[in-house]
């Protein structure tokens, strides 16, 4: 039976950058992953040119049943570290928006320059993990073929979102059997779905776009606001899923630097044969403002016509719309996965489980979700750091 110094269950962001940091001379490490090629995650993202890191990274764009446990591996490992690896790869980036740092060509450059980084290590990909067990003081890990058996193993196997590209729940079932707990898990930054009468006006409207403000459960966000033919999507929309909960109402602002009511009362006293949809228009997209009116029963009415009430039920319409997400498109489109391994029972500068010594969990697989715009990577970058050089160590 071969053995090995380490084994690394996932070749994803956290699972490279883990071997990375965990090489030393003479020491042994086998990344395994069961799918055909690695980092497919990476290669996705950010629209194929991965959004590797958040400059404005701070413990409170995590969520975690646990919330100051990410702080120590962010600490330690800041957005800045990862930016000076990306730059002595000579790999140009730019920042986007709200410190949102993008690679200038192919997300599969930050793959290379991960796989560059772990050069030595043996990496062993379309193999599947079966499980880990105890051997005696070691760990058997149960492949496809064979079983190796290792000193040490991490688990940075991922959460279940996008199945398509092989997600599986296996580092659930592995933190399962050696006794630790988990967090439920459920997707994260995904789009939301709604019941009949709220599709009604948003399948009409499917490819509009338009900047909302949405709070909810202590989240708060501004940002692009989508419509589709199963309900919303866009940034703000993805954003807030992570905060909402099944059977809670929203209230969206359509128009988060407007008073509607206030403004349409004053566009009345200046130009009162103005059609409402036509004034609606100078703040929302037109076909959008075209559907709340007629919605209402005032698709040709003129702003003279309408009473103050009138106008403030529009307003209310646009700056405090209420509705009712049936549920999310689910771990199918869904970016990550809330909950997993609870962090009670890890130790937050190792990364090992406390009651299993030898044994780390890292990335998404942890009970630790960012907000979008890098803020997991910049996770797997960190826990992946932390679980590495304490093993190098």
């Amino acid at each position: 039976m071969e053995h090995v110094d380490l084994i690394i269950l996932g070749a994803g962001a956290a699972g490279l950058f883990c071997a990375g940091s965990a090489l030393t001379q003479g020491r042994r490490v086998v990344v395994i992953d069961h799918a055909a090629k690695p980092g497919e995650k990476i290669r996705i993202s950010g629209g194929g040119r991965c959004n590797f890191t958040n400059l404005a990274t701070v413990p409170d764009r995590f969520l975690s049943q646990s919330p100051r446990f990410a702080a120590s591996a962010l600490a330690r490992f800041r957005p800045e570290a990862f930016v000076a690896l990306v730059d002595q790869a000579r790999i140009g980036w730019h920042e986007k928006t709200q410190g949102q740092l993008f690679c200038d060509g192919k997300a599969t450059q930050i793959t290379d320059m991960l796989l560059n980084r772990m050069r030595g290590a043996d990496l062993r990909l379309g193999t599947a993990v079966q499980g880990v067990r105890h051997q005696g003081d070691r760990f058997a890990v149960s492949l496809t073929d064979a079983t190796l058996t290792a000193d040490r193993v991490v688990v940075a196997t991922g959460g279940k979102s996008i199945p398509k590209m092989g997600a599986t729940g296996v580092g659930y079932d592995i933190a399962r059997s050696f006794g630790l707990r988990l967090v439920e898990t459920r997707a994260g930054l995904v789009p939301l779905t709604f019941a009949e009468q709220d599709l009604a006006l948003c399948k009409p409207l499917a490819g509009v776009s338009t900047e909302a403000r949405i709070r909810h459960r202590g989240g708060d966000f501004r940002d692009a606001l989508l419509f589709t033919h199963r309900g919303l999507s866009g940034p703000v929309i993805l954003q807030i899923s992570s905060f909402w909960q099944p059977g809670d109402e929203l209230t969206v602002d359509l128009a988060p630097d407007c008073d509607m009511a206030a403004e349409l009362k004053r566009v009345r006293g200046q130009a009162g044969r103005v059609a409402v949809a036509t004034a609606l228009a100078q703040h929302l997209p037109e076909r959008l403002a075209a559907a709340i009116t007629a919605g209402m029963g005032l698709a040709q009415a003129r702003l003279a016509d309408q009473p103050n009430k009138v106008l403030e039920a529009v307003g209310a319409r646009v700056n405090r719309w209420s509705l009712r997400p049936v549920g999310t498109e689910g771990y199918r489109t869904a970016e990550v996965t809330l909950g997993g391994v609870d962090t009670r029972d890890l130790d937050a500068k190792t990364m090992q489980a406390r009651s299993v010594p030898g044994l780390h969990f890292i990335g998404e697989c942890v009970d630790v979700t960012g907000w979008l715009g890098g803020y997991n990577f910049q996770w797997a970058w960190a826990s992946g750091d932390a679980a590495g050089k304490a093993l190098a160590g």
